[in-house]
């Protein structure tokens, strides 16, 4: 249903800003991403937007009433970018939250950089160069009102988005010194304000977003309607690489408000995924038309695999030779010599990404444009990959972002708005493609299963002296086109501590490619929620073998600063020295975008003797950071999200189809059975790292050691059920 009062469109803003008076507008090319680590160049000019020729990212506009506006780059899926990006400008920009109106902006990788929302990059690698664009206009609105009462720069300065002269109180406030700001050149060198001078910044600001989504006026995808679109769902091959032999739709046209049935092709990697569309002036009506259809597939030329035959591959896989990451020393020759030996094997499944708010696109393909809107991860990616596909130019490709409901790394995927775009195309109409929960199940592309090899050695006084990890699994960077098959997997060591690489003498982590026709693609900390899970639980492993404190083996072998200081203040944190005897206690530490967090899990028996989380205690050391509440909101969801790929679901295949459709067999854990969870934050002076994902990799690893501390009972292979144990 179209919310009453729909939120006010980017062109809409700027027609009315420009009706308004003056604006300022400042925008900056971000060095980052195009490899040029100069300060950010900044432009101003006078009128409502600046001319589409100068490549630029637009940032902030002023109007003569004061107004402020901040444009979001960067997809909201509930991580905060809504809120953080406009957070750090307003910082050094001196205006409250409440001052500023926030909007998303279109996809446009010349003006704004990078905006893939993943890899939790969006503070950890822009957050510099947006303080300085804040900074930036800041200082042209004080040497306007410098000008004016003719003093020296030095006796101004901005607060609460005015100018004050210090020797006598005067003050214009930002809407008076616009249209004279706009005609100055922006200063190269802006000086940042230090950390201890912070207004916004680190602290915990209520999200702009929250009142939006709790009153029913944020406008999710799913929400999104344009005038004269249509409505399609899509019958599509569930063994995934099939093609549409024939169908028969002579059911499906009668139904009434049913006006298209035709084969669509939707890019899937390096093929075309073939399904047939339905399109009507209604969603039920393409439901209810789908329904009627009746298609006859081509499965010929590609396995059909099952679950058991996958991961048999994998354990055969792991037999054969591997392609080397990173290697140390002579790790054969160290193991041999070991004082003690331990192997272990550990499994994890494949996994669906199970938003809230299933796959949805708008596309509206004209001769000469398309427009897009919908619940998108990387606006630009898909600006980009239409351009090309369908033969018109960037500039004439517009890709309008909405809130999402939820991502995950699937709405980075760029197949569902091309098929949107195909349909459009096809029948001359814009039109909304919507996926069914079935189909976003179903359809992949998963988390890929992954089978791990660990050996270890340790001397005799318990040291490692030798590690090795070998990983069956799908490479994620095999599924593109023209990708080299004999390339190692460039992941294999996400979610491993770095400072372990300087304590182990000899080690080797390797992959083996497993081929398999099932389409893998990132998932939230991509490989890192598997590799955490065997690399830490084997650390446990190695740390009882060597009959050594899990933590205190953990300090002894990362011997590094930033991990002292982290485990010393988990010990303390978690009274881990004064753990029961009839608890079980389990830790893991993993790294991933440049981020570092320690997990705690503490579990009993209940009195029916089955196992219980008590309470989770998450470290997060994530470096500079912006808003508390925001990281402690996704270190609890990332939580949430472990503990359900832990001990509550899986994807499972048969006979080369995805079996789980639905929330009744890919269960998700409840309210009740999620334990305390206590957040904490590590406040030190490194550079800002992610926050979004790092917080789910510990969990599953710190789960199953606290349940070897209870139980004497080691899991190796996800998921688990907790009541089995």
């Amino acid at each position: 249903m179209q919310p009453k009062y729909p939120a006010a469109s980017r062109r809409q803003f700027i027609k009315d800003t420009g009706l308004s008076g003056l604006a300022l507008v400042l925008g900056a090319y971000l060095p980052g991403c195009t490899g040029n680590t100069s300060a950010p160049k900044v432009i101003n000019a006078s009128g409502s937007a600046l001319p589409q020729s100068i490549e630029l990212m637009t940032w902030i506009s002023i109007d003569n009433t004061g107004k402020v506006s901040i444009l979001n780059h960067r997809a909201e899926m509930g991580q905060g970018s809504w809120q953080v990006v406009p957070q750090m400008i307003a910082e050094e920009l001196e205006v409250s939250l409440d001052q500023v109106n926030i909007l998303s902006a279109p996809g446009n990788q010349k003006k704004y950089g990078s905006q893939i929302t993943g890899g939790s990059s969006t503070v950890r690698g822009s957050y510099k160069h947006l303080l300085t664009i804040g900074a930036t206009a800041r200082e042209m609105l004080k040497e306007t009102a410098a000008k004016k009462w003719n003093a020296p720069i030095g006796d101004c300065y901005a607060d609460n988005g005015q100018v004050f002269h210090k020797p006598t109180g005067r003050s214009f406030h930002y809407g008076d010194l616009v249209e004279d700001a706009a005609k100055l050149s922006p200063p190269k060198d802006v000086k940042l304000k230090p950390r201890k001078e912070y207004k916004l910044v680190g602290k915990p600001l209520p999200r702009k977003d929250i009142p939006l989504k709790t009153n029913g006026t944020a406008i999710f995808g799913i929400d999104k309607r344009i005038p004269g679109m249509l409505y399609a769902v899509v019958e599509r091959n569930p063994r995934f690489r099939g093609k549409v032999k024939s169908f028969d739709d002579s059911q499906t046209k009668t139904i009434p408000g049913v006006r298209h049935v035709i084969i669509v092709k939707r890019t899937v990697f390096d093929h075309l995924q073939e399904g047939v569309a339905v399109v009507a002036d209604n969603l039920w009506a393409a439901m209810q038309g789908r329904k009627a259809l009746k298609v006859e597939w081509d499965d010929t030329g590609f396995e059909h695999l099952s679950t058991e035959q996958l991961f048999a591959r994998m354990h055969e896989d792991l037999k054969k030779p591997a392609l080397n990451d990173r290697t140390g020393g002579d790790f054969e020759s160290a193991f041999r010599k070991a004082a003690v030996k331990v192997e272990a094997i550990y499994e994890a499944p494949y996994q669906a990404h199970a938003c809230m708010e299933p796959l949805n696109c708008i596309a509206d393909v004209k001769e000469h444009s398309i427009d897009i809107w919908g619940p998108i991860q990387g606006p630009d990616w898909v600006q980009s990959d239409l351009s090309e596909r369908m033969g018109i130019p960037l500039d004439k490709v517009t890709v309008n972002m909405t809130f999402l409901g939820g991502g995950f790394g699937r709405k980075a995927f760029l197949d569902y708005p091309h098929e949107a775009a195909v349909i459009s195309k096809a029948i001359k109409a814009p039109v909304q493609v919507v996926w069914t929960r079935e189909d976003d199940m179903t359809q992949g592309p998963f988390r890929p299963g992954a089978v791990y090899g660990c050996k270890g050695g340790l001397s005799k006084d318990g040291h490692v002296e030798a590690f090795q990890t070998k990983t069956a699994t799908q490479n994620m960077n095999h599924e593109n086109p023209g990708a080299d098959l004999h390339s190692y997997n460039g992941d294999t060591l996400d979610g491993f501590c770095k400072p372990y690489y300087d304590s182990f003498s000899n080690y080797s982590f390797a992959d083996i490619p497993t081929v398999s026709p099932i389409p893998v693609m990132w998932w939230r900390s991509v490989y890192a929620s598997t590799n955490g899970f065997a690399y830490e639980s084997f650390i446990d492993e190695l740390a009882h073998a060597a009959g050594k404190d899990p933590l205190e083996f953990r300090k002894q072998h990362l011997d590094n600063d930033r991990y002292q200081a982290l485990i010393d203040q988990l010990i303390t944190l978690t009274g881990w020295q004064s753990r029961g005897k009839n608890e079980g206690w389990g830790v893991a530490i993993t790294e991933c975008f440049n981020s570092i967090v320690g997990e705690v899990v503490k579990v009993s028996r209940k009195p029916d003797g089955k196992i219980k989380i008590d309470k989770v205690t998450a470290l997060m050391d994530c470096g500079w950071y912006v808003n508390p509440d925001i990281i402690r909101a996704q270190v609890e969801g990332s939580i949430v999200m472990a503990i359900g790929a832990a001990i509550k679901h899986d994807t499972h295949f048969r006979d080369g189809m995805a079996v789980e459709k639905n929330f009744d067999t890919y269960q998700m854990p409840r309210i009740h059975e999620i334990p305390d969870i206590d957040v904490h934050i590590v406040d030190n002076d490194e550079k800002a790292g992610g926050v979004g994902e790092p917080g789910l990799p510990p969990l599953a690893p710190a789960l199953c050691n606290a349940i070897f501390d209870l139980t004497g009972k080691r899991i190796r292979r996800l998921p688990f059920n907790l009541n089995e144990v």
